[in-house]
């Protein structure tokens, strides 16, 4: 293969990679292999190849796109070179940006925190200390 030839298919977690919608390609194994990942609406495997012209569908935490394939890079580039890859639907991007302003009037979400940390631990027994003085 020559390094200079201009490539028309790559793999698809390659391809998850080099668009930056996966920060390695284990992630987008492990989402291709999970089923977060359609091709032309039907689930794929990591070494499919994408083509110009494909729909992928990709989920990724809450969020979805649609997308049209508009070229392959076997590198992964800056982000506004990445995004020259892709063509995401219209009423893909308006959903996704209703949720992300959804979640972000939403602000933090508070899941537990875990263990209690000492500065906690002692703030519990002073108001133990101090009902257990009004009994």
């Amino acid at each position: 293969m020559n390094a200079t030839a201009p490539i028309d298919a790559i793999r698809l977690d390659k391809w998850l990679w080099a668009a930056r919608f996966f920060k390695t390609r284990h992630l987008a194994v492990e989402a291709i292999n999970g089923g977060k990942v359609q091709v032309n609406g039907c689930r794929a495997k990591p070494g499919r190849e994408v083509r110009p012209g494909m729909r992928l569908t990709i989920h990724k935490e809450s969020l979805a796109w649609e997308v049209q394939v508009l070229g392959v890079s076997q590198q992964r580039r800056p982000a506004v070179e990445a995004a020259q890859l892709y063509l995401e639907d219209e009423s893909s991007r308006t959903r996704r940006e209703e949720q992300l302003r959804r979640q972000r009037e939403a602000g933090p979400q508070d899941h537990g925190g875990g263990r209690p940390t000492k500065r906690d631990r002692r703030q519990f027994e002073r108001l133990n200390l101090a009902q257990g003085s009004e009994r």
